[in-house]
């Protein structure tokens, strides 16, 4: 570098969302960037970058949802929540599967998920107790993979390549989320799951929540909400933040990611997503309980939410907080 040559900018840290205290000492700090949005859809609050792109993962299910009823398959009730699911791997979300693979002629050999255990870990204790091994069904996102594969079914599509980001089914896909959003899809990459996946902005993100929870009765959007609030154990789990949110506070529409993506929507319109950038999902409960509570939601499942110790010899010492 010569003399005239000027640094570079170096762009701040992301503010932190979350602390790491035990035994009284701070011992680490969660980063990321997070939005709220008033009833109305004007931004009430921001914290970081939250315009910037990035890949919401399985916040995105909803719109995938609502572009499978858009190609024209008939889902509803457990079906179409499951088919939002990040599910636990309960023997219940397994079975409907099935049954959802079954009814278009279709069997757990067609879904391109990676073999995997339950997520939940009390199903995934029990799951292998039971002798079973790793499977395609067992994953996940099984759930909406097989309602990909069923939407492809009733079309005529080709279903050896559902993932294929080219496939008109992944097109429709990212119109939908890009619709949803207010913004156009910023970068297409791939799930973990093995799905196409679109990137938006936090503010995008929130913004599609909202829409769903306040569209038209009957359109695809509100149906895939609807869903998913009368049947939540299936969108996640029994033991699932998702879950109770859902359950404990009427008219809520919540779906977490991975690498510690949120997004809620309340029913009046009200709405949040947030990011931490280090993925780490141990903060993701402190953080969802602190921006419910800023955006006035008062339920004792708030507490349940945000409550995360630290364990010292299987004693409390400390906690994961909310810091802002």
């Amino acid at each position: 570098m010569t003399s005239t040559d000027a640094p570079a900018a170096i762009a701040p840290a992301p503010p932190v969302l979350a602390e790491v205290v035990r035994s009284g000492f701070t011992e680490g700090h969660h980063r990321g960037s997070l939005v709220l949005l008033a009833a109305d859809g004007s931004v009430e609050r921001t914290l970081g970058d939250p315009d910037a792109p990035v890949f919401p993962r399985s916040s995105n299910k909803p719109m995938q949802a609502a572009a499978i009823l858009r190609a024209g398959l008939e889902l509803s009730g457990e079906r179409l929540a499951l088919a939002v699911a990040s599910h636990s791997g309960e023997p219940f979300h397994l079975e409907l599967v099935a049954k959802m693979l079954a009814e278009h002629g279709l069997s757990a050999a067609d879904l391109q998920t990676p073999p995997d255990l339950p997520l939940d870990p009390v199903a995934a204790e029990a799951y292998l107790a039971a002798g079973n091994v790793r499977e395609r069904i067992t994953m996940n996102c099984s759930g909406k993979h097989a309602a990909m594969l069923a939407v492809c079914v009733r079309n005529g599509w080709d279903t050896a390549t559902y993932l294929d980001p080219a496939h008109p089914l992944q097109l429709l896909v990212g119109q939908v989320v890009a619709e949803a959003a207010g913004e156009p899809v910023a970068a297409v990459g791939t799930d973990g799951c093995g799905a196409p996946l679109m990137a938006i902005g936090l503010t995008g993100l929130a913004r599609a929540f909202r829409s769903f929870v306040l569209a038209e009765p009957g359109s695809a959007e509100r149906r895939v909400a609807d869903a998913m609030r009368a049947h939540p154990e299936y969108v996640a789990g029994t033991r699932r933040p998702d879950t109770w949110l859902m359950t404990e506070v009427p008219g809520t529409l919540s779906k977490m990611g991975a690498e510690a993506v949120q997004a809620v929507a309340l029913a009046d319109g009200r709405a949040l997503a947030f990011k931490i950038d280090d993925g780490s999902v141990r903060a993701l409960g402190p953080v969802l309980a602190r921006a419910l509570e800023l955006l006035g939601v008062d339920a004792p499942v708030v507490s349940r939410i945000g409550r995360a110790p630290l364990l010292g010899g299987a004693v409390e010492v400390g906690e994961i907080r909310a810091k802002f």
